[in-house]
């Protein structure tokens, strides 16, 4: 009895530690996503976004949304890398990179409910916090300042879509390179350099050639 209560207790031990772990982690996720858009927002609003996000456990390699499937939740992420992707005359097309803070988004396919062409993939395994779209934008209709995060997530969502076609039109290979360190070193550090090259328009040759400053 005292070995087996022994271990039963370890287990809530474990159990208590697990959860307070997990809590950590969601409060500090809404805090770093929250702070990059609408640093403003109140504790008791960044609770109420809290309350909605669902956990879930990635493993490196799962496709979390897949095309043709209708998305129903704006994605944060927690801990890990994804990359939003596409195929484009059989080839593998890299539309966004997201790490811990960033706010996931299939823009089109979230807010008019029609299948998506992207997909997600998780490059690395880690934790994201589903937001499920139909209760957020209950909650915007309740709370001002979660009205207005929700409108300055999709505005820095557009925004970031705009730079980045822009570096496609405007920028030469090197130049895009450059701006992709500058501003999201992570992702040189992180995902697999063939991503990269496809998010850069370029070939994975072209890429490295880039990369050792022979451009």
């Amino acid at each position: 009895m005292g070995e087996m209560g022994c271990k039963s207790g370890k287990k809530t031990i474990f159990a208590k530690t697990y959860l307070k772990r997990m809590d950590t982690l969601l409060k500090e996720t809404i805090n770093e996503s929250v702070n990059r858009r609408y640093p403003e927002m109140d504790t008791e609003s960044r609770q109420l976004l809290a309350q909605i996000a669902i956990r879930k456990d990635m493993e490196k390699g799962e496709i979390l949304l897949k095309e043709g499937q209708v998305s129903q939740h704006f994605v944060i992420v927690g801990k890990g890398m994804v990359r939003q992707f596409y195929y484009k005359n059989g080839k593998d097309v890299t539309e966004h990179f997201s790490y811990e803070g960033d706010i996931v988004i299939c823009i089109e396919s979230v807010l008019k409910q029609e299948p998506t062409r992207l997909m997600v993939e998780a490059l690395e395994a880690g934790t994201i916090y589903l937001i499920p779209a139909d209760k957020l934008l209950k909650l915007s209709r309740a709370s001002w300042e979660v009205n207005m995060f929700y409108r300055k997530m999709l505005e820095y969502s557009l925004i970031v879509s705009q730079v980045k076609a822009d570096s496609w039109r405007f920028e030469a290979a090197r130049e895009r390179y450059l701006h992709l360190l500058k501003n999201q070193p992570e992702v040189i550090q992180r995902a697999p350099l063939a991503h990269i090259a496809s998010y850069l328009l370029m070939t994975p040759e072209t890429l490295s050639r880039v990369r050792a400053g022979a451009l």
